[in-house]
């Protein structure tokens, strides 16, 4: 609506600060059309709405998180895991007899580096993608905490990083989740489901 009212953008920050949501209603205020005020009125109060409801979701996977035997045994065992992470984990790797290798699971997650090749050259590795993009994002993002100087893994990630770069140094962080969440949860079994009631 800024754009097309000719309005200037929000800049840094944009809608997720104060100090953007307060230049987005003195914009609004004097720049928009009455009919332009109105959309960015709804717009804010529909975000306050998704906001709410994201709040709850977040309390109820949370408090699923903390009640979940195998998602508590993986948020302690795995360094960046944490509970949104470990409950992720457990509900697509978890179940006797799910995978019959970490390999296996690597590539369910979509993690593993395929090879594309074509009249005879073959292109780099590149992540197949396929599988939950949910818990691709999940691990990834656990797999970055070992940038942290105090991870236990931190040598291999440097070393990993310094070599090609940081992605791939949390991709290669991720895969090794993966690996260990496996071997982990193929020991519970389906004592993983089961539901602890503590938080």
């Amino acid at each position: 609506m800024l754009f097309h009212q000719g309005a200037p953008a929000l800049g840094e920050g944009g809608l997720s600060t104060s100090e953007g949501l307060g230049r987005l209603e003195r914009i609004a205020n004097e720049q928009l059309s009455p009919a332009g005020q109105t959309q960015v009125a709804v717009a804010q109060r529909m975000l306050d709405v998704c906001d709410e409801q994201l709040a709850v979701v977040r309390r109820q996977v949370l408090a699923a998180a903390k009640q979940m035997h195998g998602a508590r045994v993986l948020g302690e065992a795995l360094y960046g895991v944490g509970p949104v992470t470990a409950l992720a984990l457990v509900c697509w790797l978890g179940g006797a007899g799910r995978f019959r290798s970490s390999r296996q699971a690597v590539r369910f997650a979509g993690l593993d580096v395929t090879v594309y090749s074509s009249a005879g050259k073959s292109s780099p590795g590149r992540l197949s993608r396929q599988g939950p993009a949910v818990l691709r994002w999940c691990v990834y993002e656990a797999g970055k905490t070992h940038a942290r100087a105090s991870a236990p893994d931190h040598a291999y990630y440097a070393t990993v990083k310094e070599r090609i770069d940081g992605k791939r140094a949390a991709i290669s962080e991720a895969r090794k989740i993966i690996r260990k969440a496996v071997h982990l949860l193929n020991d519970l079994g389906d004592d993983a489901f089961i539901w602890t009631g503590t938080g």
